[in-house]
């Protein structure tokens, strides 16, 4: 996989976002969060990104996956060329960061994303008409069944 295809793929994830930081890294975020680092100007390219604690011990065992400088602590791994992994196997690792970083969001943030990513799925409250209150309302509509 190259970096146009890592980049179309991590844009597909929600609330993604990127932007050039540090220089020459493309950085994907959501809600501001890295899950993806990818050093453009390194020859070859590099990809950094966070996993698993199970999923960092295995990863940094194969040939071409190291700790991710500066990241290790946080378990994240750098693949010192993009294709030290099979692409469906970098996928899934891209998806699994995503999902990490998303999941540490606090609930009520990725609510409020999601709610503004899609305001139909929101409780519409209906409004008492003007001057009305709604037990005035309701008090109309049981007197007129009788």
């Amino acid at each position: 996989m190259d970096v146009e295809g890592v980049r179309e793929f991590c844009l597909q994830f929600p609330h993604t976002t990127e932007n050039m930081q540090w220089g020459a890294d493309l950085c994907f975020k959501v809600d501001g969060k890295l899950f993806v680092v990818i050093a453009i100007e390194m020859v070859p390219q590099r990809i950094s990104f966070k996993c698993t604690p199970e999923n960092f011990g295995s990863l940094c065992e194969r040939a071409g996956i190291i700790p991710a400088p500066y990241m290790a602590r946080a378990q994240w791994v750098s693949l010192e060329r993009l294709n030290a992994l099979p692409d469906a196997e970098l996928r899934d690792a891209l998806a699994e960061s995503y999902r990490l970083v998303w999941e540490r969001l606090p609930k009520k943030r990725r609510t409020e994303l999601e709610n503004a990513a899609n305001p139909a799925k929101k409780i519409a409250r209906r409004k008492p008409a003007a001057g009305k209150t709604v037990a005035a309302s309701k008090s109309k509509k049981v007197a007129g069944r009788k």
